[in-house]
């Protein structure tokens, strides 16, 4: 697994530098510190999110169709302040992958599926910038991962043909489609786990 033919590392952010932004369990806290309606909004939520996502509306937009679709008793700013509240930098992450990066001399590219005001307030509030060489955001290409097409678009954007990129996620379902395309792929479970593997791909650590 030499690391000759690495490149470019392609990094998820949520679930493997910070928490996730706006998942099940995030809206879960929202629902019961706002008083919400749970099975409406997963609905709405379901309706909206992929185009919020995909950087097709906005976040006003969404959350009003998400909820001040009706008068509510606190403000959407309120509401902004909570779920931008929910991000949080996992331990020891960002300071491993800048350990990584700077050992190595290896651009970091994210590649990530995020909403963008979700995007450029966690890239301002843990510095995400420098870290990463570049953003590959749903937000700013209108797709999702595991579209094959947004692998192969990340490629050309950072220069790499696949075979010389190693993709770094902590879903695992999104891997297949990657591995279609020829990128490398590494499930990180943990940061023991992802240590481990690059050093096997000849890594300094």
């Amino acid at each position: 697994m030499g690391q000759d033919k690495i490149r470019t590392i392609f990094l998820d952010v949520g679930g493997v530098l910070l928490t996730n932004g706006w998942d099940t369990a995030a809206r879960s806290r929202a629902i019961q510190s706002f008083h919400l309606d749970e099975n409406d909004t997963e609905k709405r939520h379901a309706m909206a999110f992929d185009i919020y996502e995909r950087g097709r509306i906005t976040l006003d937009e969404y959350l009003d169709y998400l909820v001040f679709f009706e008068v509510r008793s606190f403000s959407k700013q309120q509401f902004k302040e909570f779920m931008f509240g929910q991000s949080q930098a996992l331990a020891g992450a960002l300071e491993f992958f800048h350990d990584l990066k700077a050992r190595n001399n290896i651009p970091i590219v994210a590649l990530n599926n995020e909403p963008r005001e979700l995007n450029t307030y966690r890239i301002e509030k843990f510095a995400l910038d420098s870290l990463f060489d570049s953003f590959i955001s749903s937000c700013y290409i209108d797709m999702r991962k595991p579209e094959e097409k947004m692998y192969r678009m990340a490629c050309d954007i950072a220069g790499t043909e696949p075979a010389c990129a190693l993709y770094i996620d902590d879903r695992a379902y999104y891997m297949p489609t990657a591995g279609r395309v020829g990128l490398r792929c590494l499930h990180h479970t943990s940061l023991d786990a992802t240590r481990g593997e690059l050093i096997k791909y000849g890594f300094k650590i």
